[in-house]
């Protein structure tokens, strides 16, 4: 894991310090929770927006974008924070790349939250693919005819020329055009259930599944229910975390990195971690399906 460079140390000699956190993912949510409410810190959640009825994490809440890493580092500056925690979404990778920037234009402290991705087991057919351009001449090489696509809304394009396949695609908000000429839209947010799952390849006879290597448990059944029935997986690989970005995997690996910054003592003891519940019990943070 690498670590950031020039990192300034936070003063806490006259406010709280102030955290950033850009967010929009569960793990986001359990950060915000984990650090707010302690005397010493501000938290502030940034949401891109992307969802139309996002659920508010603890602390500020701000929604929309920066305007580019110009932007974001100008709103570092102004807001006087301290430091800045990219937990988006592992797709996120604009953000991700403005945020890199922006922490090194100003020199304030940057840490990636990224959950694990998922990882085959026996028994699973998974088809691994550089973008959903790359997923689309997948499916044209499986000779699949009725697709289950839970990659978001956003992309459709990609696969809008596949004039023969039936698509049934699954997002948090309706999709816009361009898409499919043969799709069917199921709104829905997870986290989904394994029986949920099943039932979706049978009464819709899907044959493949197409989805981001989002991680998590809360859309994972699908992949179960999948190598269940035998049926195709193509797993579009996420992008990688920007060069010379520090990353930890867990909420509580965070916090710990927050903690050894300068000035910012003791903050593993920080109560109301205990009690809080699971990942994947927290339905509708995610401004993404999957």
């Amino acid at each position: 894991m690498s670590e950031p460079t020039q990192a300034m140390a936070p003063d806490l000699t006259s406010a709280p310090a102030h955290v950033l956190i850009l967010g929009g993912t569960t793990e986001s949510r359990r950060l915000a929770e984990r650090l707010y409410g302690d005397g010493r810190l501000r938290v502030t959640s940034s949401l891109a927006g992307r969802v139309a009825r996002p659920v508010p994490p603890p602390g500020d809440v701000r929604i929309g974008g920066f305007g580019g890493a110009e932007g974001l580092a100008r709103w570092l500056r102004e807001h006087r924070v301290d430091a800045l925690i990219d937990a988006t979404h592992p797709f996120a990778d604009t953000i991700s790349r403005n945020a890199a920037q922006a922490a090194a234009l100003t020199h304030v402290p940057l840490l990636c939250l990224r959950r694990p991705s998922w990882v085959p087991v026996d028994g699973d057919d998974w088809h691994a693919v550089g973008s959903l351009a790359r997923a689309a001449e997948k499916l044209t090489a499986l000779r699949c005819a009725r697709v289950f696509l839970t990659t978001g809304r956003m992309g459709l394009g990609s696969f809008a020329h596949l004039d023969e396949m039936w698509f049934l695609v699954r997002s948090v908000d309706a999709p816009e055009p361009p898409c499919p000429a043969r799709t069917e839209v199921l709104l829905d947010r997870g986290p989904f259930t394994l029986d949920g799952e099943r039932e979706i390849l049978r009464r819709h006879r899907v044959d493949v599944v197409v989805t981001k290597d989002s991680g998590g448990a809360a859309t994972a059944p699908k992949l179960t229910a999948a190598r269940e029935a035998g049926i195709p997986v193509v797993v579009v690989r996420r992008p990688a975390v920007p060069e010379g970005v520090a990353s930890v995997a867990t909420v509580e690996d965070a916090v710990a990195w927050l903690a050894q910054l300068p000035g910012l003592p003791g903050l593993p003891g920080l109560p109301g971690l205990a009690g809080l519940p699971g990942l994947a019990g927290l339905p509708g943070l995610s401004e993404f399906s999957g």
